[in-house]
């Protein structure tokens, strides 16, 4: 079997993974754009602005930074390059995680052997793939301690996803779920919650398992809600909408680096992991995907149901330390303001609400998510 070598970080590094979709600046439709949009990307940026499954969104990765602060630099500076290049094409970029009325079934997929392999893989459950995503990457030492960290932070995941819902419509309809998205991946055969594992022997395992029995072509086909990656060293946390913006975006990126560097201090220290039944972390995901910032979910450590905006205010507070020591907890606290506002899916719901209409609702979200310089 092969030996998988992780390259662990002795920092808690960050990088953050936007998806973000291509829209027609009249229409609001999707536009399968792709590759005139890359083809005018400037060269410096060419390895960190990709194409992703399907030609209509297109993934912006920042580089590795130590802080939120780097990373909002970093990440500012490639979202104007694309945003000049698609003012140029008669485009916009959409911060959302669904199409608010466009079909998946008219869309186009961006022709790869890797993405071709996948669709004839997957079939139509890889054409639905029209969803857009949040991913963030936090540097750890070592591969046994990413595995403990994936066990450890899956509780955390509901609230991560609650926060982040982005995604009430789907298909021109609002489906009555605040993150259609995380219902969208979980089709996948190996998305959703991270299977439980010890070690990293055992994670390197069943990769080699699974590759060898042919269930997946490369490690690249796991796609859980928490992830280890070896190649960069890090804990990569999946699970969460693209926000409507940068800002929630970047506050969301440092409640991740606070608690998985938290975490990783926890196992260094020795604390005890208080024992949950996955069952209720499924339960959670559900509520969390259902209702959003709405949602009660189960307290581990009392089994009662709790406002998921008390357990996010408990979170915040909690790993505010943390935060100071990171120098993030300005952007930390941003998502207590997200509690106010109530979320990227309550936001669109009440312009729907508002305009009666899909096409003014994606206006207007293009319009209030764009950069100035």
């Amino acid at each position: 079997m092969n030996k998988l070598e992780f390259n662990g970080s002795a920092q808690p590094t960050l990088g953050v993974e936007i998806e973000l979709a291509l829209v027609d600046a009249q229409t609001l439709a999707l536009s399968s754009a792709i590759e005139n949009v890359l083809g005018d990307v400037p060269a410096r940026f060419e390895e960190s602005i990709k194409p992703e499954l399907m030609q209509c969104y297109l993934e912006i990765n920042s580089a590795v930074c130590q802080n939120i602060g780097e990373a909002r630099s970093d990440l500012r500076e490639k979202i104007l390059a694309v945003q000049k290049v698609t003012d140029a094409q008669n485009l916009r970029l959409l911060w959302s995680g669904s199409h608010p009325f466009s079909l998946w079934r008219e869309q186009e997929l961006h022709h790869s052997e890797r993405y071709e392999m996948l669709l004839e893989l997957l079939q139509d459950m890889a054409r639905q793939l029209v969803t857009f995503g949040l991913h963030v990457h936090v540097g750890v030492d070592s591969g046994d301690k990413a595995v403990m960290i994936c066990d450890r932070i899956m509780q955390h995941l509901p609230i991560l996803l609650a926060l982040s819902a982005n995604s009430p419509c789907w298909d021109n309809r609002i489906t009555g779920l605040r993150s259609n998205r995380s219902k969208i991946m979980d089709h996948l055969p190996t998305a959703g919650l991270p299977a439980q594992m010890r070690n990293w022997s055992e994670y390197t395992w069943l990769v080699n398992h699974l590759i060898s029995t042919g269930f997946i072509h490369t490690i690249r086909e796991i796609w859980w809600d928490a992830r280890p990656h070896h190649n960069f060293g890090t804990v990569e946390i999946r699970i969460c909408d693209v926000p409507q913006n940068l800002d929630e975006t970047l506050a969301i990126a440092a409640l991740v680096q606070c608690l998985v560097s938290a975490l990783s201090d926890e196992i260094d220290e020795g604390t005890y992991q208080h024992d949950y039944h996955p069952m209720l972390v499924r339960q959670n995901k559900w509520r969390a995907c259902r209702y959003g910032l709405d949602a009660e979910l189960v307290d581990f450590y009392t089994y009662e149901t709790r406002p998921v905006r008390d357990l996010v205010r408990g979170l915040v507070e909690r790993l505010r330390p943390k935060a100071k020591d990171l120098g993030c907890e300005d952007d930390l606290l941003k998502n207590l303001q997200t509690l106010e506002t109530g979320g990227g899916a309550a936001r669109q719901l009440a312009l729907l609400e508002e305009t009666g209409d899909a096409v003014e609702t994606t206006r207007r979200l293009v319009e209030a998510s764009r950069l100035t310089q």
